[in-house]
């Protein structure tokens, strides 16, 4: 199959929908993993070292699968590596949070995404959104906003910057459906790889040659200090971190590849679920009734998307 029968294939919206479902449970994971990391090493490190053990595999899956050779000249191209770095960003302002906030909170910050995708897929993609697609989109940003809980004392201004990183997680999944859609898939996650070493080697030039105040560095270690000596369970972290972003780095591409972004964006909620049971599991963050009743608005703003939100 060419890139152009790739390209102007028909609409999968069932097979987009289960791989919009699996990226919301890899990137839930890979978010509470970030989480437990972020006391052992910084981020920029673990940008590095999981960028250089997926690279070499990604190359492989695009030779067998994808571009072949012609894979790594492809993911250097403009809108790959836009829709690449738009994904930097994204994960910039959801971690230089997600040490004070709670999972629930980063993923509800997040997910106003789709309110932006809704507003920007007539001008961007031309495809319209009806009136229950907007009704759907308005329940799931309810829910939201029930999660956050706004003018509370539980709200906290970092709760803005996941905020801002759905607006750039929007424009990234109008990219990957406009321009981006006869590329595979091993060749964005090829470009994102790419993407995050070269942020990495950046950032952590940065502080090795303009290192900060120390009390900058206490407040924000995860970002600004130096890097860690790492044993075994850190190193496993990093090998758990490169799974996951190898399984995200295939399966959301294809979503997004698959079907309107009006519906994947919708069922990409399910990530607010994955991340609040993370949350609970693992760092005994309870959800309150606003949260459980969130969920519960998203998941009905989900079904009516299925049953015709388009």
């Amino acid at each position: 199959m060419t890139l152009t029968d790739i390209k102007n294939r028909p609409d999968r919206i069932g097979f987009g929908i289960l791989m919009v479902v699996l990226s919301s449970l890899f990137t839930a994971l890979q978010d509470a993993t970030f989480k437990l990391a972020s006391a052992d090493v910084t981020l920029w490190q673990l940008y590095i070292l999981r960028s250089v053990l997926l690279i070499p595999v990604f190359l492989i899956v695009a030779a067998i699968w994808g571009e072949g050779p012609a894979a790594l000249r492809g993911s250097l191209r403009l809108w790959p590596m836009f829709r690449a770095v738009l994904f930097v960003l994204m994960f910039f302002t959801m971690y230089a949070a997600i040490t004070v906030l709670p999972l629930s909170s980063l993923a509800a910050g997040l997910y106003t995404a789709p309110l932006f995708i809704a507003a920007l897929s007539a001008l961007l993609t031309g495809e319209a959104v009806a009136w229950r697609g907007w009704l759907a989109i308005g329940i799931g940003f309810a829910g939201v906003m029930m999660i956050l809980q706004p003018g509370s004392e539980s709200f906290t201004w970092l709760m803005l910057l996941p905020v801002l990183g759905g607006f750039f997680y929007a424009i990234s999944a109008m990219v990957t459906r406009s321009k981006c859609r006869g590329i595979p898939p091993s060749t964005m996650a090829l470009s994102l790889s790419i993407a995050l070493l070269i942020t990495g080697i950046a950032a952590s030039t940065a502080l090795y040659l303009w290192p900060p105040v120390p009390a900058y560095i206490s407040a924000s270690p995860f970002l600004l200090s130096s890097w860690h000596v790492m044993g075994p369970a850190e190193w496993g972290l990093v090998v758990m971190l490169a799974m996951l972003m190898f399984g995200i780095g295939l399966v959301l591409p294809a979503a997004y590849q698959s079907a309107p972004p009006v519906i994947i964006a919708t069922f990409d909620y399910c990530y607010l679920i994955f991340a609040t049971l993370l949350g609970f599991v693992l760092f005994s963050e309870v959800p309150d009734g606003l949260t459980i009743v969130g969920m519960l608005m998203i998941a009905g703003a989900g079904l009516m998307v299925m049953r015709g939100g388009q």
